[in-house]
């Protein structure tokens, strides 16, 4: 298969599937809703990029396993969900976190930048603040 041309992660996302494939999935409206609803299945992990200008305004849950933030730029702090109280963690430019399969989480913007996301997609849920 020739190879495809570059591409921007926050225009298309790739799916790192179990049997070593990448699929090229450029983002369309339907995209999340289709996911969020099950209309839409991944195999592997998801890969995407975004601008992130404000918090995230819900929390989120990656059940099928660990879900790795890479902070490209800007400056933010990953939250989980912990009783009684959060715990928080700061992200700079070029340092990664592990969010572990299962646990609730969000991101706040300190600085605005760019984001990529390395998603377990399969079972993926969110819920409000």
């Amino acid at each position: 298969m020739p190879p495809r041309p570059a591409s921007r992660l926050t225009e298309t996302y790739l799916e790192l599937r179990g049997d070593g494939s990448i699929d090229h999935i450029p983002l369309t409206p339907d995209f999340w809703p289709d996911l969020i609803s099950g209309k839409r299945a991944l195999d592997g992990m998801l890969i995407m990029a975004a601008a992130m200008t404000e918090d995230m305004g819900h929390w989120e849950v990656h059940p099928a396993g660990d879900e790795i933030l890479l902070l490209l730029s800007g400056e933010m702090t990953v939250v989980l969900e912990h009783q009684p109280d959060d715990e928080s963690f700061a992200l700079k430019p070029g340092e990664t976190f592990v969010v572990p399969r299962g646990r609730w989480h969000r991101i706040k913007v300190l600085e605005p930048g760019e984001l990529v996301f390395m998603t377990p997609g399969e079972g993926t849920d969110h819920k409000p603040l």
